[in-house]
């Protein structure tokens, strides 16, 4: 059994046994969506959204899509990580100095915890163009916004849940201002938060596997066992029907995580059930978060589904890691250390 090196019991996590007639690694919740069309009054739709152990309960950072087709970061919170109570209202963050410093837009939030703080990942606005955001909570009442890591363009921020080698680590997708036709997934350090470098490639789009076959990006939080990061990402093909978003998992070298152990060839979840084929963007699922319970191995992804939906899938870390290990198909540059 995988052992897990940075993890909490989390006895009260959402879960479902894997039903007896699934063949699969991964398994769906069998009641998704757990969010569904215009969950506030100001949300048409809420999806590729964070959740975190918070209390006796969870906390979430969700994506809310407005009516205007704005894009906005709510509060959530949960008793059970299912039924959720969204703030109508979003996020007001400021700024280092108490100062107003709400984003023009963000989306796709990743959220992690390292030490006593909470750190939040999105896709923001700099000059009105994408780059990642990053800010911090220690309440979930007051949200501090920090400088940007990057310039644009970027998606796709993922911090790792602890530093490595003594600096932070911040997984990225390089973009472009559209929907971008291309993307891998890169790796920077920093010693503060504030100044990012030490860029290195990780993963490159396509390795022969179609559904990776145009661009990739992080998807939850990396977890940390004694076989390496455990990274979820998600894939993207371009179909004659339009893109198709999917995801499988790597296993990511412990000290040099640009370093590439396994990578799946085959995908853990695809766009099969009526919610992630249909609605605002057909066929996408999309991970942005997992509770793990570190006894017993357990995860709940939580994934955006349609660009509608927010679902749940289950699995565990012994399958997802046997299933990657065994099915393995990196890209040729994928086991250097990406400096080139």
């Amino acid at each position: 059994m995988a052992k897990l090196i940075n993890g909490a019991a989390i006895p009260n996590m959402p879960w479902e046994d894997k039903p007896s007639n699934c063949k699969e690694v991964i398994w769906r919740y069998s009641k998704n969506p757990i969010i569904g069309w215009n969950p506030t009054r100001q949300s048409a739709r809420i999806f590729n959204s964070a959740v975190i152990p918070y209390g006796d309960g969870y906390a979430g950072v969700f994506r809310s899509d407005h009516k205007d087709i704005t894009m906005h970061l709510h509060f959530g919170k949960s008793a059970d990580g299912v039924n959720w109570d969204i703030d109508d209202e979003e996020i007001k963050w400021v700024d280092e100095d108490g100062k107003p410093f709400t984003p023009k837009f963000a989306y796709d939030p990743r959220l992690t915890k390292i030490d006593d703080t909470y750190y939040v990942m999105w896709c923001t606005s700099f000059s009105n163009q994408p780059t990642i955001g990053l800010g911090m909570t220690k309440d979930f009442k007051t949200f501090v916004r920090l400088e940007n890591a990057f310039l644009p363009f970027n998606r796709n921020g993922v911090l790792f849940p602890r530093k490595i080698n003594g600096n932070y680590v911040l997984l990225s997708r390089p973009s472009d201002n559209g929907h971008t036709p291309f993307g891998d997934i890169f790796i920077s350090e920093s010693p503060d938060m504030k100044y990012w470098g030490k860029h290195r490639l990780v993963m490159s789009a396509g390795n022969g596997a179609g559904w990776q076959s145009m661009k990739i990006g992080a998807g939850p939080i990396p977890i940390e066992t004694d076989e390496g990061w455990l990274m979820l990402y998600h894939g993207v093909c371009n179909t004659c029907n339009g893109y198709v978003y999917s995801f499988g998992a790597a296993l990511l070298d412990i000290n040099e995580p640009s370093k590439v152990l396994y990578r799946t060839g085959p995908y853990l979840l695809t766009p099969e059930t009526p919610y992630e084929t249909a609605g605002f963007v057909p066929n996408v699922c999309f991970p942005c978060a997992t509770l793990v319970d570190a006894p017993t191995g357990r995860i709940a992804i939580y994934y955006g589904a349609a660009d509608t939906y927010t679902a749940i899938a289950f699995g565990t870390v012994d399958d997802i890691i046997k299933f990657t290990k065994e099915n393995s198909a990196p890209a040729s540059n994928d086991a250097g250390l990406g400096r080139e």
